[in-house]
């Protein structure tokens, strides 16, 4: 996962956040400050998912931004 990316665009894509995964609130998400780790285990509590899943998901995600 390339965190460097996501902590470097937060600011621009944290409503895209939001979006993608609803659960997690403003508050949440300002405080993450584009740490993919912290990311991922929101999603893991939130969500019930594996740790490499929610990787999987944020990679997608990444890449969906990017396009």
């Amino acid at each position: 996962m390339n965190t460097d990316i996501i902590e470097g665009k937060w600011k621009q894509v944290k409503g895209s956040v939001q979006t993608k995964w609803g659960e997690i609130t403003n508050d949440e998400v300002d405080e993450i400050e584009g740490d993919a780790t912290k990311l991922a285990g929101l999603i893991q509590e939130r969500y019930g998912r594996t740790k490499e899943q929610a990787e999987r998901e944020i990679e997608e995600w990444q890449q969906g931004l990017n396009t």
